[in-house]
């Protein structure tokens, strides 16, 4: 198992935010549409998570400016 660098960490947590965020607008509109508030409220706090994440995801990238550097060594 090969140690990933904080930047690809950082991409893939972007990538599982945004889809997390897009899974919550459905479900949320899925609830409105069938007036389930239940499911409205888990599909926005699905969204938060996925804001939450890529906000993670953004930090970890921030903190790895260069890369690769180290895989060379």
């Amino acid at each position: 198992m090969t140690d990933k660098d904080l930047a690809t960490e950082g991409t893939e947590d972007r990538l599982k935010g945004t889809a997390k965020q897009v899974e919550g607008r459905i479900r949320n509109a899925v609830g409105g549409a069938t007036g389930k508030s239940g499911e409205q409220l888990k599909g926005k706090a699905q969204e938060l998570k996925g804001k939450a994440q890529q906000s993670v995801g953004k930090a970890k990238e921030r903190m790895d400016p260069k890369p690769g550097v180290d895989d060379e060594l």
